[in-house]
């Protein structure tokens, strides 16, 4: 173990968090951590077996001494964690650990995210698994991969491996509530063509957009926080109706699940026109400012000159294509639910926007606790490729994830309840959320299976702001103990 959180109780939980913090993790690159998984079966005499495509992990446990014939529980998690840095900080995902710190009574990560999103309920599961003294049933540790991206792991697990009906989740950021229900979500991809014309003595200058709040897009969407991606097409679409900019380069965003904090923009522009162009950013960051004062007050919007040229600009007719395309692709929470008060229903959030191989490619991903709006808010994206014609495309990409309904009878719920009652004296609040978890793609391929979620207290996860606290992970710790006590 680490010195970081040596001295933190209970320590075999934030033990193996320490651990899983210093292996690289990062979404699509879990080859690491899961053969660290297959070791750790391995060393113990555990059952375990590796998808050799997708490094999808299950983990089997038999029951303690008076459960071993108790029907099985599926533990649930994934292994992977969203990648985002704080701007000029040099971290490599793709072969660093995290640099973890305490601070006032919370773990953070410098200058990064702290991947406690799903690490510290892996962590959980360790420590029951490596542990000799904790009652449980049979237990069958099912973690997957690139939860963070369209959950490919989930879509691609060997659920027939599993025998239990019972899945308790560890994958929820709250410790006061029981995750009893969640929404399903699909990604869309939408393409436009670039086309190329040379570049003729311009100036080219970086209009960057940055230090948004960001954050998660199924529990931050309500937030009204600005769209990085969004304000680049408002910033574009105000240049392009009064100058003759060009486009040399343009992205925004790290993940599709993530609201971007983030955009960035090379212009072209004519030496007679750059007092004008100036103007008009200046304007337009104005009006930004001014309408998000309230949700997302430290925006930062500067227009420098770029550190090098480019021999290549979009065409006029790219550049139109794709700023329009960027202002009509919905965006935001298209929906509040009447059947639970203060959440989102459906929404859409433009999370990624890449310039590659003569396409711009922007991601987005539609989150719904009610399918056919979720599929609605697919088909006018694509509507609107093929409106645009010219090459456009618009088209679903990766898993279409099933919702989890809220089953007030769930047997497993009425369990959670009790054990959360008998560590805390209190009743739990139980929550049905419009994010988007892999349990409707279980609970869709596995009959009767009855699903509750748990989680620690966490804040800012899916930025560099994740911050996890640490008296929930001793109270989490006992909550989970107890319930898995009383799974006879």
């Amino acid at each position: 173990m680490g010195e970081k959180l040596k001295k933190l109780v209970p320590e075999e939980v934030f033990r193996y968090f320490e651990i899983l913090s210093d292996i690289p993790r990062g979404s699509g690159h879990e080859e690491q951590v899961s053969n660290w998984f297959a070791a750790f079966a391995k060393e113990r005499g555990l059952e375990y077996y590796q998808d050799p495509e997708y490094y999808n992990i299950l983990i089997k446990k038999p029951g303690t001494k008076g459960y071993e014939d108790a029907p099985p529980v599926i533990l649930h998690g994934h292994m992977d964690m969203v990648c985002k840095k704080e701007l000029g900080v040099s971290h490599d995902f793709l072969n660093d650990g995290l640099d973890l710190k305490i601070e006032d009574g919370y773990i953070r990560a410098e200058g990064t995210t702290l991947g406690a999103d799903n690490g510290i309920g892996l962590a959980y599961f360790l420590a029951v698994l490596d542990s000799d003294d904790i009652p449980h049933p049979p237990l069958e540790a099912a973690i997957t991969v690139m939860e963070e991206m369209g959950k490919v792991g989930g879509e691609n697990y060997r659920t027939q491996m599993l025998t239990g009906k019972r899945m308790i989740d560890l994958n929820w950021h709250k410790d006061d509530y029981i995750l009893a229900g969640c929404a399903g979500d699909v990604s869309a991809e939408y393409v436009v063509p670039v086309l190329w014309e040379k570049a003729e003595n311009q100036r080219f200058y970086t209009l960057s957009i940055h230090s948004l709040y960001g954050g998660h897009c199924e529990f931050d969407i309500v937030l009204e926080r600005a769209n990085s991606i969004k304000l680049a097409a408002r910033f574009l679409n105000n240049l392009l109706k009064k100058t003759g900019i060009k486009i040399a380069d343009i992205s925004g965003g790290v993940q599709n699940n993530v609201i971007p904090a983030e955009a960035e923009i090379v212009l072209a522009v004519e030496e007679a026109e750059t007092e004008l162009v100036k103007q008009i950013v200046e304007i337009t960051a104005k009006e930004v400012k001014e309408e998000y004062q309230i949700t997302d007050p430290n925006i930062v919007i500067e227009l420098n000159e770029s550190v090098k040229d480019y021999e290549y600009v979009f065409s006029s007719k790219t550049a139109g294509l794709l700023t329009k395309s960027l202002l009509l692709i919905p965006n935001g929470v298209i929906n509040m639910s009447f059947k639970i008060k203060g959440i989102s229903e459906c929404s859409n959030n433009i999370g990624l926007m890449t310039t590659k191989d003569n396409e711009v490619k922007i991601i987005s991903t539609i989150t719904s606790s009610v399918s056919s709006r979720k599929h609605e808010v697919l088909k006018q994206i694509t509507a609107l490729a093929e409106l645009a014609g010219n090459g456009v495309k618009g088209y679903q990409i990766g898993t279409d994830a099933p919702e989890w309904d809220y089953n007030p009878k769930s047997y497993m719920l009425a369990k959670a309840k009790e054990a959360y009652r008998d560590v805390t004296g209190e009743e739990a609040q139980i929550e049905v959320m419009p994010a988007s978890l892999e349990l409707g793609l279980f609970k869709s391929r596995i009959e009767g299976l009855d699903i509750i979620s748990i989680g620690t207290e966490t804040h800012g996860v899916h930025t560099p702001k994740e911050e996890l606290k640490i008296e929930s992970v001793g109270k989490v710790w006992e909550i989970f103990k107890r319930l898995l006590k009383s799974l006879v």
